[in-house]
């Protein structure tokens, strides 16, 4: 006799079927967290920061022309810096290896060198890298309001013409 195919049937069997599945799926998620701890220590606490917060450090940061770490906890893979530049362009390109960007323009303009193949580059700690060109490069304009992101092992430079507030977050 032929089994005929129908939802009623496969509603009937789907329980049975999940229920022979399900220790497989417990076996190779447990193999897949083999090996993996929980980081030591205490957690780190969250933070907020107001729109008054980033005002006032936005306004101190434009008047020394500086950078200020809003958040760099020890034993954290993330750093959220807050800074301010003018008329300066970056010398090098330079890339990371275990570290991708997120930049917000908070006020100004500024330009990105972005992407290519980097030539003569150099290692200057494990996994942080300098190069004085970047083959094939393409440039973006970013205005207040714009966000990049940069991926690790991009290589990026920042040329700006004019000043530029920027927040950068880090995060390994």
């Amino acid at each position: 006799m032929a089994t005929v195919k129908t939802r009623r049937n496969f509603l009937l069997t789907a329980p049975i079927a999940a229920a022979a599945v399900s220790p497989l799926t417990d076996t190779l998620l447990r193999a897949a967290t083999a090996g993996q701890t929980e980081t030591a220590g205490p957690p780190v606490p969250f933070e907020v920061f107001t729109a008054d917060m980033m005002a006032a450090s936005l306004k101190d940061v434009q008047s020394s022309h500086g950078a200020k770490n809003l958040i760099s906890p020890k034993g954290m893979d993330v750093t959220m810096v807050i800074s301010e530049e003018s008329n300066k362009v970056a010398k090098e390109f330079e890339y990371h290896a275990k570290r991708d960007h997120v930049f917000q323009v908070l006020a100004g303009d500024t330009t990105y060198l972005l992407g290519g193949t980097p030539k003569n580059s150099r290692e200057i700690k494990p996994g942080e890298y300098l190069a004085p060109e970047s083959e094939g490069h393409k440039s973006v304009s970013l205005k207040q309001g714009d966000y990049l992101f940069v991926p690790r092992m991009t290589p990026h430079k920042r040329v700006t013409e004019n000043s530029v507030s920027l927040l950068l977050i880090s995060a390994e």
